[in-house]
């Protein structure tokens, strides 16, 4: 890298990238506006900009500036990349579940999660019990916004949030979501059949399978199932203008403080072809 081009590079980097990380980084970087660098910063910034010539007897030098070239703008480039990212992001696996989910012990085509303490903020502050589900080893988890994640009211939300978040380009997505129980009942620690039938359910909380409004004429089916102590609620949907996707399917139990609400998606291609797999998805859901 040359001098002109190292400081073309460092001239396309947008002024509010070293405004930035002059005020999160220990790091100072050179810019008319702020305050003076570092000296080792400011000697390599010098040295990026020189314009001595690269003729053979000051090689050693010209490596030396090449090499202090490369380190600016790594720098840089790596500041401005995690700058880029949405504020409010948590942060998630971006890599294939597979790679570090253990197997699924009922289906070797799948992995299984199992959520604990470390994984949200409200497991962590005790307001939702542990759950699990399997899925395809090759979906990625996906991040969930700071706003939607409850991290800014537990441990006492009045409004529904989002646990986690998957999801697999081919097949489709799921999300677990809670809603705290005084918003569906006065009634501590209730039932889902205390709180209400399948339609009040999903009336309360529609919107959150479909990611926008809730229609009931778009549920095809709906079905009661009994896992261990607890009754599930399940439903398909066919939404056309669903944020989600054309095809939802859902299902809601109660368990402590909340209803959990565990929502699989897809559009068209992505249901003609993995069907199956979102039902095993959604019919392994569980608290």
């Amino acid at each position: 890298m040359d001098q002109a081009l190292c400081s073309r590079t460092i001239a396309t980097l947008p002024s509010s990238t070293f405004s930035s990380i002059a005020s999160t980084s220990s790091i100072t970087i050179a810019s008319p506006s702020l305050h003076r660098p570092s000296p080792r910063w400011r000697s390599r910034l010098q040295v990026c900009a020189s314009s001595e010539s690269e003729d053979a007897e000051t090689m050693a030098v010209v490596v030396n500036r090449r090499q202090a070239c490369l380190d600016v703008v790594a720098v840089l480039a790596s500041a401005a990349g995690v700058l880029s990212a949405k504020p409010g992001v948590a942060v998630a696996k971006e890599v294939e579940v597979g790679a570090y989910l253990p197997v699924a012990a009922e289906d070797p085509n799948f992995v299984q999660f199992k959520a604990s303490s470390k994984d949200t903020p409200a497991l962590r502050a005790g307001n939702v019990m542990p759950y699990q589900f399997i899925l395809p080893r090759t979906w990625k988890q996906e991040r969930v916004a700071n706003i939607l994640s409850g991290n800014y009211c537990q441990p006492k939300c009045a409004e529904p949030w989002v646990e986690v978040k998957f999801a697999d380009d081919k097949q489709g997505s799921l999300q677990v979501v809670a809603a705290p129980m005084v918003r569906l009942t006065n009634k501590p620690n209730a039932t889902i059949e205390e709180i209400g039938d399948p339609e009040r359910i999903l009336s309360a909380l529609g919107q959150f399978v479909t990611g926008n409004s809730y229609d009931p004429e778009e549920v095809t089916e709906t079905s009661v199932s009994r896992k261990g102590d607890l009754t599930y609620y399940n439903y398909q949907l066919e939404t056309p203008f669903a944020k989600t996707g054309q095809h939802n399917l859902a299902t809601a139990t109660a368990k402590g403080n909340v209803v959990m609400l565990f929502v699989v998606s897809a559009s068209d291609k992505q249901w003609s072809n993995s069907e199956g797999t979102l039902r095993a998805i959604l019919n392994s859901f569980g608290v």
